[in-house]
């Protein structure tokens, strides 16, 4: 089997995260006092978005990939690309004058929700334009991140986020798509995101959204729902299969060849088309289709080493899923490389510190990683 290619296109940013002292506070206003002076213990600086998690992390897994993401000419920019550069990543890196590199400060104050402050900057500007085409036509496999927080994608009813799928798919590359929650009071989520998704889905081969996320986009009302039942907690600790499972079956319906849907720290719910529907996808990336055709479950997740930081996890293990796909494995195999990778990633307190070989996470499961107890009914 000849080595498939890859690129990651999509959001990219600075993620940049002051460290606060370890005391605790009851309320934002117990820290963040008008004129005080806070002595902080340092500030963790990476790149975000899907570009660098995902992108980077299937180069540390092994995957021939290239990275498609915009950035302006300021400093901001030359952090990326130097980020990028060391993992040999940087050579589809789009730069642009007229607009600023996208950053978000997270405000991590122990025992407060975090509170995140985002500048989208030339994500909202990136266009179907700016793809390098000739490099996407000699990829097997294209994944875009996050369309719904860059402002050309979602406007006008998703017009040029849609244009842009129906020319990638021209080119015979598989295509996967990845989503970010919508902000209730943004502009994005004004548009009809269930029209979007009815007419993206068909140029979709592997839609793998977050279960809230996709929830809120599809059914608003069980989303809602869900958070009543939750009362103010982690939606994913109380859903159950039978609200999972109406969500896997409409994006199969409105097209998507398979889905993975991400429930946070129980798991990943898979089902794919089929075999009709997945024959031509599995010929190209010469995967079997037995293995791959008409299958559903849920894939409990490993137990972590330890648990730092949940920064990157979806990311990551959707690249580790991608990856297998490029190596030829089965379903099942890239979804408990999904769940691995997705354990490994939460035991440090970036996206990417955690990723060990592909080969390592691949024998750990081998050798009987012991999963979590969650119970998905």
């Amino acid at each position: 089997m000849t080595k498939k290619k890859a690129v990651v296109a999509g959001h990219i940013c600075i993620d940049i995260t002051p460290m606060f002292p370890r005391q605790s506070a009851a309320s934002i206003g117990e820290i963040l006092v008008p004129g005080r002076l806070i002595h902080m213990n340092g500030v963790d600086v990476h790149t975000g978005g899907a570009v660098a998690n995902t992108g980077l992390a299937m180069k540390k897994l092994g995957a021939d990939v290239q990275l498609m993401g915009m950035v302006g000419k300021d400093e901001f920019g030359g952090i990326v690309r130097n980020i990028l550069r060391e993992y040999g990543a940087d050579d589809a890196l789009i730069e642009v004058e007229d607009a600023a590199t996208s950053y978000t400060v997270a405000v991590a104050v122990p025992g407060i929700d975090r509170i995140f402050l985002h500048d989208p900057g030339a994500n909202d500007v990136f266009s179907r334009q700016d793809l390098d085409m000739d490099m996407i036509r000699r990829a097997d496999l294209f994944h875009f991140g996050y369309p719904t927080i860059m402002k050309k994608m979602y406007e006008n009813g998703g017009a040029e986020f849609l244009a842009m799928l129906r020319m990638v798919k021209e080119t015979g590359a598989a295509v996967s798509l990845d989503l970010a929650a919508v902000d209730a009071d943004s502009e994005a989520a004004k548009q009809d995101w269930q029209d979007i998704l009815k007419k993206a889905l068909p140029c979709v081969d592997f839609f793998v959204p977050s279960v809230e996320e996709l929830c809120y986009m599809l059914d608003e009302k069980r989303y809602l729902s869900w958070r009543e039942r939750a009362g103010g907690g982690d939606v994913t600790e109380v859903v159950t299969m039978e609200d999972i499972k109406p969500l896997g079956e409409k994006c199969l319906e409105m097209g998507a060849k398979a889905v993975l849907i991400k429930c946070g720290a129980p798991g990943i719910y898979y089902k794919t088309g089929a075999r009709e529907k997945l024959e031509e996808l599995c010929e190209k990336l010469e995967l079997s289709v037995e293995d791959w055709a008409q299958k559903e479950g849920f894939e409990v997740s490993f137990k972590p080493e330890a648990v730092r930081s949940g920064t990157g996890a979806g990311d990551t293990s959707i690249a580790a899923f991608l990856s297998s796909v490029l190596r030829g494995k089965s379903l099942k195999a890239s979804v408990e490389m999904a769940a691995g990778a997705g354990a490994c990633c939460v035991s440090a307190y970036d996206a990417l510190s955690g990723i060990p070989a592909y080969e390592e996470i691949e024998d750990k499961i081998s050798r009987g990683w012991e999963k979590n107890l969650y119970h998905i009914s």
